[in-house]
Parts: structure tokens; C-alpha cells; sequence
């Protein structure tokens, strides 16, 4: 073999290497993610953001096959601003994309809009954090979430109060936004189901900072035990400006006051605060404990409230996308209601209705400046 002819031979190895490389370099498959990313709630967006994407880092890691052919999830991130109206333009964004399944959205309020934005194109979508019923109600095949809904939720927390923490006089306020208005209609459902006397329903807005108008007509009331459907910020400082009016009624949350924010806002004046959260007692848990160091050694921040839901939330659609063996959006729709998978959370499985079966609730209180986990309630256990 003369120089000539060896280099042409090497030249030509070197190009089959290349086309071997480029034959083996994974498929792209996009998974949306929608949430608010700026606004007053980004930093749960972000924290649900991260969630999702540690799942698909380590399913990435572990060189996943689908059809037989390597693919590379990827997490297509957009911000809805929990704004109604930019989730449904996210929505379609998302849908233009080629997303194969959506995680997301966080608000109730964006959910059940954009769901129909997804409905329509056939790609199933999952929610770490709308609790809303109405979500799950619609008839729609595409649609899930990897908590208890406020049906649910919201009557349990009303029993609660009346039967464990024994309050004699309640007073409720909501933010009028899908969930808030949700939660407290499904609180006071199961308040008056326990014979529980609800002496006070009052009104709010999801933007407001000052309550003592509101509270002032609660404290006339006498009431023992104001209940807020709404958000853990407005629920900070909804307690700080009881306090400072005098009240010494208990402040009762359900799914949206247990957060680093709350604690950080009320400060003194949120010890005693209760929430009843969707999930377990995951302070407890060691799958959440081994999940909070992974996710600090990636995003070098701790769980601020719902990523562990979102993570699951990625695992079950991966688990979609994985038993469907395909990336037809149809086929993966298709492949959900089967699915079942032990995540974070604990057992992730669904209902006819896209509802997590059997969800615990779990409550918590802030003791000497720390949400701690008290007793949790439903479940698999």
C-alpha cells in the first residue's frame, strides 16, 4: 500500500467514524414546562422548574432508548406569569414546539385554560401544583397531577378543624382566584359537614396587601380560627396584621402556606400557624431527604415548596413516554392512565379522571420558626 493509497484509507476510516458518532447522537425529545418564572410566585415556578429538570437529568444519564433508538430529554421552559391569558399563549407555544408532554402549570387559574390548548393537540400534561377540581373534571383524556385535589383536600381541612383542632368559631377569606375560591368552598364543605359553625366568609383579591378591614370585622366576630384560601405570601402577612391587631385566632391553611416565604414574612407572629399540605409528611421522608441533597448539590438552593411534586411529576411522564415505546403525542396520551411509579411523593398512579389515587394530606405548624410535620392523613399507608 503505497502513502498515497494509506491516507485515503485513513481519511476514509475517519469519515465513517464521524457518520457512526452522528448515527449514535441521541434524538432531542422536548418535554414543556410552563410556570411562573417572574412575578410574585417565581420562586416556586423556579423551584418546580428544577424539580423537573433533575428527573431529566438523571433519566439522561442512564442513556434512555425509545423505539429502539437513543433519545436526550429536554425541558422547554416557559413563563406563564401565573397570568390565565399568557398560559394559554404558552400553551400554544409550547404546542408549536413539537413538546411531546407538558409539565405544568403551577396556578389552578393557568391550568385549567391551557389544558384545552393541550387537549386539542393531543399532549398530555401533568400538574405538580393545581389542585383545583374543575382541572380534572372536564372529560379531558390528556390531564393529570401528582397531588390531591382541594375536593378532597379542602373537605378534609374543614373536618380537621372542626373535629381535631376543635374550633368553635370560624371565619374564612379567599383570593377569589380558582384556587383559593376552590379551596375555601371545599373547606367550608366539609366544616359544615362536621357541624362546624362558619360565622364569617369575607373576600379578598390575590394583589392585596392590606387586610385589617377584613380582619377587624372577623375580630368584631369573635372567631377562633380564620381559614385563608390562598398563597403563602398573603397568608404572611395576613397573620403578621392579626397579630398586630390583637387577635389571637389560629391561622389554617390548606396547600399554600407551608414555604420558606411565609416563614421568612411573618416572622414571630407565624408561630402556631397550621397548613394541611398535599403529600406526606416529606420532612420526614427519607426518599424527599435523599431528593433535598441531590437537588442542592444541582441548583445549590434548597426545596422551597413543590419540587418533589414536579420531579414525580417528570418521572411519570418519562414513564409515559418510556411504556408507549413511541414519541406520537397520541400514543403517549394513551400510555398514561397505566402508568405507575414510586417517586418522591410516594406511590404515583392515577384514577379514570387523571386524579392521583388515594392522596395523603399531611399537617404541619411552625414550631420556633420551622414548618415541622404533625400527622398526616389518607395515603397508601
Amino acid at each position: 500500500m503505497n502513502r498515497r493509497t494509506l491516507i485515503i484509507t485513513m481519511a476514509l476510516g475517519l469519515m465513517c467514524a464521524h457518520a457512526s458518532s452522528y448515527a449514535a447522537d441521541p434524538e432531542v425529545v422536548k418535554i414543556g414546562f410552563a410556570g411562573p418564572l417572574t412575578g410574585p410566585v417565581a420562586r416556586v415556578g423556579k423551584d418546580l422548574q428544577y424539580g423537573a429538570q433533575l428527573a431529566l437529568d438523571e433519566e439522561n444519564a442512564k442513556h434512555p432508548t425509545i423505539g429502539g433508538k437513543p433519545v436526550k430529554f429536554e425541558l422547554d421552559v416557559q413563563d406563564d406569569q401565573a397570568d390565565p391569558r399568557t398560559a394559554i399563549q404558552v400553551a400554544q407555544k409550547l404546542v408549536d414546539d413539537g413538546v411531546v408532554g407538558v409539565i405544568g402549570h403551577y396556578n389552578s387559574g393557568c391550568s385549567i385554560p391551557a389544558s384545552a390548548v393541550y387537549h386539542k393537540a393531543n399532549v398530555a400534561m401533568i400538574t405538580p401544583g393545581s389542585t383545583n377540581p374543575a382541572l380534572t373534571q372536564q372529560g379531558f383524556a390528556n390531564v393529570f397531577r401528582t397531588m390531591g385535589n382541594d375536593g378532597i383536600g379542602g373537605v378534609i381541612a374543614g373536618r380537621f378543624a372542626v373535629e381535631q383542632l376543635k374550633a368553635k368559631r370560624i371565619g374564612i377569606i379567599d383570593d377569589r382566584t380558582a384556587f383559593g375560591q376552590g379551596l375555601a368552598d371545599a373547606f367550608e364543605k366539609g366544616a359544615k359537614e362536621a357541624n362546624g359553625n362558619i360565622v364569617d366568609r369575607e373576600f379578598t383579591n390575590d394583589k392585596a396587601v392590606d387586610f385589617r378591614a377584613i380582619l377587624t370585622t372577623l375580630k368584631q366576630k369573635n372567631v377562633d380560627m380564620i381559614f385563608f384560601g390562598g398563597l403563602d405570601e398573603q397568608g404572611a402577612m395576613l397573620i403578621k396584621q392579626m397579630r398586630s391587631l390583637g387577635m389571637q385566632a389560629h391561622l389554617f391553611g390548606a396547600g399554600a402556606l407551608k414555604s420558606n416565604a411565609f416563614l421568612q414574612i411573618a416572622g414571630p407572629a407565624g408561630e402556631g400557624a397550621q397548613d394541611l399540605e398535599p403529600g406526606p409528611a416529606l420532612d420526614k421522608l427519607p426518599s424527599a431527604q435523599a431528593f433535598a441533597k441531590r437537588y442542592k448539590a444541582r441548583f445549590n438552593q434548597d426545596v422551597e415548596l413543590y419540587a418533589p411534586f414536579a420531579y414525580d411529576a417528570a418521572l411519570a411522564m418519562i414513564k409515559a413516554i418510556k411504556d408507549a415505546d413511541s414519541l406520537d403525542r397520541a400514543k403517549i396520551v394513551a400510555s398514561f392512565p397505566k402508568v405507575t411509579v414510586t417517586g418522591v411523593t410516594g406511590n404515583i398512579a392515577f384514577d379514570p379522571h387523571g386524579d392521583l389515587i388515594k392522596p395523603p394530606y399531611t399537617l404541619f405548624e411552625v414550631q420556633q420558626g420551622q414548618w415541622k410535620s404533625l400527622r398526616t392523613v389518607g395515603g397508601n399507608g
